[in-house]
């Protein structure tokens, strides 16, 4: 009795829910139906539409009767499913705003007064005092004002319509009706050549900020500060307390940084890394036998790759299995071998560090027995132009 009971349960509850079902799938098939109808409906209407609106015109009864044509199109398509379109205006018209305009063309001033400020900032300063924090200021307020200005227009300025119907397939009526969308959503707009003439101006100024860098690449721009070196023959090494370096302090396995004395320290052409290897490890390039006295080396610290500093000293714990000391810039992992003149054996640096000739005074200091080796910095600092000077 029990599992009859079950039986019959489960099978009410299987009816129940198909008839639920089959209940649903009809009602969409209605649904799609009456909206197929009332498309058709509404085709039905506009086409009752235009052929009363050529009867107005064939009969020739004037304003009149077009006024009555208009009247009969707009119930013709009432009557065929209240989705016809009137040829009336799209967008419905919006109030002047002089407010918003003089609002828009403000923002665009000073957006162009910021690129303005740009290009005046880098063509002022000479590329070792280039105030890069000035230049950000300068770009970002631009690019600021031209987007709040952009906003305003768009949210004060441009009548908006909502449409509720999914995105339409292609149509050339549909087509046109957009077109005049766009037309009829600037009829709040009363100054236009002011704004277009403003937009215009601003993109140009923009463009040429944008623009304005591309100097750096060619003859126009003074690069020569780039190349400035404080290294000359005599001038001793001291460390960064400012006392001069002596040659017995520095030992194997250790890294030091220096600078040129009596030198700006800012300047990066002043700052050097100095490594000591014993002399029979050495390697350097011809013509440079004499530019490491005791094995001591220095090089410039600036990585030829991107101008990071080289801060890191890979000694070997056992030098039987592992590789050999390096130089290593910690922003891209660039590695110099200081026993072959600062070559690169890994990362992206494109040339060696340049090596500074050294000297040792009867004092026992550290001294420059003359400049680099090559230009310091980027790769890319001295692609045009000769030895440093």
């Amino acid at each position: 009795m029990k599992l009859r009971q079950g039986l019959l349960a489960g099978v009410t509850l299987l009816y129940g829910r198909r008839r639920r079902r089959l209940e649903r799938e009809r009602r969409a098939e209605q649904g799609r139906a009456d909206a197929e109808q009332g498309r058709a409906d509404a085709e039905q209407g506009r086409a009752d539409a235009e052929q009363a609106r050529a009867g107005a015109e064939q009969a020739g009864a004037g304003q009149v009767g077009a006024g009555q044509a208009q009247e009969a199109a707009s119930a013709a398509g009432d009557g065929g499913g209240g989705g016809a379109r009137t040829p009336a205006r799209i967008v419905p018209p919006g109030l002047p705003d002089r407010r918003a305009e003089y609002l828009v063309v403000a923002l665009l001033a000073l957006a162009m007064l910021f690129a303005v400020g740009f290009i005046v900032v880098y063509a002022e300063y000479s590329p070792a005092e280039m105030p890069n924090q000035l230049l950000g200021v300068c770009m970002g307020g631009a690019l600021g004002f031209a987007a709040l200005a952009l906003a305003v227009f768009g949210r004060r300025l441009v009548v908006t319509e909502e449409i509720e119907e999914d995105y339409p397939q292609e149509n050339p009526r549909e087509q046109s009706e957009i077109a005049q969308l766009l037309h009829e959503s600037a009829s709040r707009i009363t100054r236009r050549r002011l704004l277009l003439g403003a937009g215009a101006a601003t993109g140009g100024v923009l463009g040429l900020a944008g623009l304005t860098p591309v100097l750096s690449l060619g003859p126009l721009w003074d690069t020569a500060p780039l190349d400035y070196s404080p290294w000359h023959r005599g001038r001793r090494l001291v460390d960064p307390h400012g006392y001069p370096l002596l040659a017995s302090e520095v030992e194997e396995e250790t890294f030091y940084t220096a600078f040129a004395e009596g030198a700006d320290r800012e300047d990066i052409a002043s700052v050097l890394v100095v490594v000591r290897l014993h002399p029979s490890e050495l390697r350097l390039p011809e013509g440079r036998e004499g530019w490491a006295p005791y094995g001591i080396l220095a090089y410039s610290k600036i990585c030829t790759h991107a101008g990071c500093a080289v801060a890191l000293y890979r000694k070997p714990r056992f030098p039987v299995v592992e590789a050999k000391p390096a130089l290593v810039c910690p922003c891209h992992y660039s590695t110099f071998n200081p026993a072959t003149g600062a070559s690169v054996i890994f990362g992206p640096a494109g040339r060696p560090l340049p090596q500074l000739p050294l000297m040792i005074d009867p004092s026992g200091h550290l001294r420059a027995a003359g400049d680099f080796s090559g230009r310091v910095g980027p790769a890319w600092w001295g692609v045009r132009e000769g030895p440093p000077t």
